[in-house]
């Protein structure tokens, strides 16, 4: 129409500069080179930061978290004299007890992609069930009755998030109304058992160490077996990965999901029971927040919320370091409210540190296998 003939514009098109994908693949195919990236990296990937490889096997995360405890033991020790007290010191290994069991409930479900909100109210439900019981049957009994209750409470959020794909953030959302409305509806006053016997699981020590301290360690120590050295456990972290790939080669995906769920409710039913026999009062109230702290502590420890990565360690690590924020913010007289500012903001700096270690170990080197995956 303009009276050019057409090879003229396949001509003039030919001259101009590719700067696309299909110019870069053919340029890295004559040089032989991969093609420099130009994308201005992170603010977070500049910074060089000091690695710790053993056998090629990454361990910065562990030691920089390692080297934070330290730094928080050695300002608590120097600036304040009741820190290193025996008092103290039991005080501050029998808090840790609630968020730690918590927190690994929460890695399982968090490694296969999924979270888990309701186990504030579930650690509100069993106590109180646990504390009530108890006045009509043997303590060990009504005990175990609060953690069947929490186990149940896990099954029927795996159920609803596997068997009928409900999104996990609605079901637990949902749960965590549902079952703190059962806790007041059980009773709506706190509810104080009589016997003696209720409050030896969470008074009682082996030495040095409480009790519940003990089985909390006990949970890690098995757990982190369950997620690294068993089938199931495996199957949970490949489900977080691709879960589509994980139904391919024949694992049953909803089966497994169950099973994340019914184990986050069996911590959240244990943390109850303990609590309340610690505290000697069951209230209904109790635990709001709480899943907000066991999500913290998995995060802290390098956890993805995405699913597919996760650390029984360094989650454990995060638990001991939320616990010693806690305490030195109590030792050194902070309002509440100035707490939780002082708190989140502390959060929010390690996870940073953290994601500069893991960006600053991915350069250079993630580009390249995110070109060769494409």
């Amino acid at each position: 129409m303009n009276g050019r003939p057409p090879a003229a514009d396949a001509a003039k098109t030919d001259t101009t500069p590719d700067t696309g994908t299909t110019g870069t693949t053919e340029s890295t195919e004559s040089t032989g080179k991969e093609p420099a990236d130009r994308t201005p990296a992170p603010v977070l990937a500049r910074l060089r930061l000091p690695r710790l490889v053993v056998r090629g096997r990454d361990f910065t995360a562990e030691a920089g978290m390692l080297l934070l405890l330290a730094a928080f033991v050695a300002v608590a020790g120097s600036t304040t004299d009741a820190f290193l007290t025996d008092t103290n010191l039991t005080n501050l290994m029998k808090q840790m007890v609630t968020t730690g069991l918590l927190a690994y409930g929460m890695l399982v479900v968090i490694v296969t992609g999924g979270i888990d909100l309701s186990v504030g109210s579930v650690v509100a439900l069993t106590g109180i069930m646990a504390a009530g019981l108890a006045a009509d049957m043997p303590v060990p009994f009504a005990l175990l009755a609060g953690v069947a209750v929490g186990i149940g409470c896990g099954a029927v959020n795996g159920t609803l998030v596997a068997r009928f794909a409900i999104a996990p953030f609605v079901v637990t959302l949902a749960a965590l109304t549902t079952v703190r409305g059962l806790a007041f509806v059980y009773s709506e006053t706190p509810v104080a058992p009589t016997k003696e016997s209720f409050f030896e699981l969470g008074s009682a020590t082996a030495g040095p160490f409480p009790a519940a301290t003990l089985i909390m360690l006990g949970v890690f120590l098995l757990g982190g077996i369950f997620l690294t050295r068993t089938a199931p456990g495996r199957a949970l972290v490949a489900i977080g990965g691709n879960a589509e790939a994980v139904r391919l080669a024949g694992i049953g995906v909803r089966r497994h999901l169950v099973l994340a769920y019914t184990i986050s409710g069996a911590c959240a039913g244990l943390a109850g029971v303990i609590l309340a026999s610690r505290v000697g009062i069951a209230q209904p109230s109790v635990g709001t927040a709480f899943e907000l702290d066991a999500i913290a502590a998995c995060v802290i420890g390098g956890a993805s919320l995405a699913g597919g990565k996760g650390s029984v360690r360094a989650t454990f690590a995060g638990v001991l370091l939320l616990a010693l924020i806690n305490n030195l913010l109590n030792l050194y007289d902070v309002q509440s409210f100035w707490q939780q500012v002082l708190k989140g903001l502390i959060i929010v700096a390690v996870i940073l540190v953290q994601r500069a270690g893991r960006l600053r170990g991915g350069s250079g080197g993630t580009d390249r296998t995110k070109a060769r995956t494409t």
